[in-house]
């Protein structure tokens, strides 16, 4: 059951209101430098986690070149580098993909985002609608693919004119690609086109019920796939202790900036998106046993986080296991100490649970 950790390459701090991929605003006490890039990665390493997420946006630090300088930082850690493949050639990306392959001896996968909001892409130049952009990145999936096949491909669909698309040498080995998206036009891309399904994190029953759409698309698409969850999590000694470090969090953070969320997130073209929003607004955002939504309340994206003592989260973790995920990535506030507090406590408890 591989775990995965997230590279802040928006920036960090103590608080939720850093989620910078989406504002520049936001609270990035510790800058994206590469320093402190190359600490949290190191400390994932340390911790036992197997990749880390890096994430991509405005206002991130690219994560194709970012993740390269970390290499030399770094021995046996993965980068699974978010992009969004309507903004690059397919071929151009395989290319890229087979280099990096090499050059890190097999430490790439990739996470293939279809888009962000029709005000984020427009600064790209992208303007195609939300399901056209899901089209879109159906067939840059498949001249990918073809370029990576060994022999010359040629591809001519909607969105892509493409002749004799070919590599230098095929990656060894090939890089998994992993993809989100809850709309009805993400999951039959993802049943036919990628490695891994992952969602963000629902109540069980919300994420078992998603899972099943896809197996279902997978199924009749002849395929099987494997599925990831993405959430933060606040673990310690006691629940009592996690959910005061919960409560700290939300208390400091401004009305203007929840204001400003939430008109953000009422006018969201994503699916997924509205699903994080729609977990904030009932009585108690404890919306399942040691579910908090309470990141959701400003940060856009993933939205929740397991609460509770370090026995309590390994247990959520493993009812969600049963669910049939495979991957689990996970962040938490800030991103060097929680990757080590993480690895030194709940890991553990999950590998005794595989024994």
């Amino acid at each position: 059951m591989p775990f995965h950790w997230f590279l802040p390459t928006a920036g960090d701090s103590h608080d939720i209101v850093s989620g910078g991929q989406a504002s520049l605003a936001a609270d990035t006490s510790r800058p994206p430098d590469i320093r402190y890039l190359a600490l949290v990665a190191r400390a994932a390493e340390q911790a036992g986690f197997e990749a880390v997420l890096t994430p991509t946006g405005t206002f991130c630090e690219d994560a194709w070149l970012t993740t390269a300088a970390l290499l030399g930082e770094t021995e046996r850690l993965k980068f699974l580098v978010a992009f969004r493949p309507g903004l690059i050639s397919p071929t151009l990306a395989a290319q890229m993909a087979s280099t990096y392959q090499r050059i890190s001896g097999g430490r790439l996968a990739l996470n293939v985002v279809t888009g962000g909001e029709a005000s984020e892409q427009r600064r790209f130049g992208d303007r195609l609608s939300h399901d056209q952009r899901y089209a879109r990145t159906a067939e840059f999936l498949q001249v990918v693919r073809g370029a990576w096949a060994g022999t010359p491909y040629t591809f001519r669909g909607e969105h892509y004119d493409v002749e004799n698309a070919t590599v230098r040498d095929a990656p060894d080995p090939v890089p998994p690609i992993f993809f989100g998206g809850s709309s009805p036009a993400a999951l039959p891309v993802a049943a036919r086109h990628v490695d891994t399904y992952l969602t963000w994190a629902e109540p069980p029953a919300a994420v078992a019920a998603k899972l099943d759409a896809v197996r279902t698309h997978a199924k009749e698409a002849g395929r099987q796939l494997t599925y990831g969850i993405r959430l933060h999590v606040i673990s310690r000694d006691t629940s009592d202790e996690a959910w005061g470090v919960a409560r700290s969090l939300l208390a400091r953070v401004p009305q203007s900036e929840i204001d400003r969320a939430r008109a953000q997130f009422a006018a969201t073209e994503s699916e997924g998106q509205r699903r994080m929003a729609a977990l904030t607004t009932g009585d108690s955002l404890e919306v399942s046993p040691n579910l908090w939504a309470g990141f959701g309340i400003v940060r856009p994206g993933a939205g929740t986080a397991l609460v509770g003592s370090h026995a309590e989260v390994a247990a959520r973790i493993r009812e969600y296991q049963a669910l049939g995920l495979d991957h689990f990535i996970l962040s938490g506030q800030p991103h060097l100490e929680e990757a080590l507090r993480f690895g030194e406590n709940v890991l553990p408890l999950l590998s005794q649970g595989e024994k």
